[in-house]
């Protein structure tokens, strides 16, 4: 059955080789990550395992002993060096390994300050990994004071965390409006006053000129000319695929390694999966960076990798946690041009998203049905009338049998 090596111990990998164990593969499967702890749940990291809500063995995808169980060879803590595609062989330090499919699910990197404007200096900090969270933790302590870069959706989560513990936040975002890239200005209002509520201090319009101090960060000058103190600082600007490996492989890159419906690279026998791929979508191509992505593509890879010919195909789901809200995004609100809201009660609220008269997406804020309801909609490729939902009386359910 040949040798299956996965690269990349996040969501994407582990699920492709539990997917290869439960489809029936009986060849050798290794799996190998950067990181010295098996595959976890990045999610939670922002939010209740900053917390102190989440234990570090909570944080995992699957016991330890799964891995074993299933004779999967983990192969933690080591980065890889290289990739021969026409050999067939990945080299580690000190060791060649060779292999008959190879799969790369080397998710994403953070964007981080550059140095010249501070971005080295102790107390700054990105949300990416276990390690980084481990980093600032000890720092939300009740009264310190906390700067954070980006208002996207890991720079919201981490002020939402540390302002329920207690610390003061300042929040910049040098664009006009939080979430600008990613959501409707309605949802941005209904989180600026969510976060405001807390004790937030936003600044939007506001760019990062210089963080401050000496060795260590002690405060920051914004574009506003205005310098503001801070014990610590979050960085949430964004994140870019890892592509290097396949890159210096001579893989395709495009907004990510290149795939084909099936997760094929160009390169025979790799494959890709995760935040880590740009694939075929409607026409187009896009990259996604979610968990439900990169499950569920890995085990459409898995599957192919088994001879099943299958193509993925992608229902875009996504979710936030802030406060005592749950936002849930159904669909991709690219190119939209018109929003309707639902209100459901004073607490509970749906944007939903029309590009002309087709329903292209749902920011559900506390309103689990209408989400739900949206997303089988969309998948559907169902457009209710806009007005119907507006109107507070209309029975969501009774628009999937019209």
């Amino acid at each position: 059955m040949g040798h299956v090596i996965v690269v990349g111990a996040g969501q994407a990998g582990s699920s492709c080789v539990a997917k290869l164990r439960n489809g029936g593969f009986e060849g050798e499967v290794t799996l190998i990550g950067a990181e010295p702890v098996p595959p976890y749940q990045r999610p939670p990291l922002s939010k209740a395992y900053l917390m102190g809500d989440m234990s570090l063995e909570r944080l995992f995808l699957r016991p330890e002993a799964f891995y074993a169980d299933n004779r999967v060879t983990l192969r933690m803590g080591t980065a890889i060096e290289s990739v021969d595609t026409a050999a067939r062989t990945v080299t580690l330090p000190g060791e060649t390994l060779s292999y008959d499919e190879l799969v790369l699910t080397t998710g994403s990197t953070p964007n981080r300050l550059p140095a010249a404007i501070g971005g080295n200096l102790e107390g700054v900090f990105v949300v990416r990994d276990l390690a980084d969270v481990d980093a600032m933790a000890p720092r939300f302590k009740p009264g310190a004071k906390v700067l954070i870069v980006g208002g996207g959706y890991i720079g919201l989560e981490a002020a939402s965390v540390a302002a329920k513990l207690g610390l003061e936040v300042v929040l910049v975002e040098m664009a006009d409006r939080i979430l600008q890239r990613v959501a409707a200005p309605e949802t941005s209002d209904f989180f600026r006053a969510l976060h405001r509520g807390h004790g937030v201090d936003i600044r939007e319009g506001v760019g990062l000129d210089r963080l401050l101090g000496e060795g260590a960060v002690s405060g920051a000058r914004l574009t506003d000319g205005t310098e503001i103190a801070a014990d610590f600082v979050i960085v949430g600007v964004g994140i870019r695929p890892g592509v290097a490996l396949a890159e210096a492989a001579g893989i395709e890159i495009d907004n990510g390694i290149k795939v084909d419906a099936q997760g094929r690279t160009s390169a025979p026998h790799v494959w890709a999966a995760g935040d880590c791929t740009s694939f075929p979508y409607r026409g187009g191509r896009i990259r996604l960076e979610s968990v439900p992505n990169a499950i569920d593509q890995a085990e459409v890879v898995a599957e192919n990798i088994m001879g099943a010919g299958k193509d993925y195909v992608a229902k875009p789901w996504f979710w936030s946690d802030q406060y005592d809200v749950k936002l849930q995004i159904a669909g991709l609100n690219t190119g939209y041009d018109r929003v309707v809201t639902r209100r459901v009660d004073a607490d509970s609220v749906g944007f939903w998203y029309y590009r002309g008269e087709e329903l292209v997406a749902v920011d559900a804020m506390n309103d689990p049905r209408g989400y739900m309801v949206g997303k089988r909609l969309i998948e559907a490729g169902r457009s209710p009338d806009p007005m119907a939902i507006a109107d507070p009386a209309t029975d969501l359910k009774a628009l999937l049998k019209a």
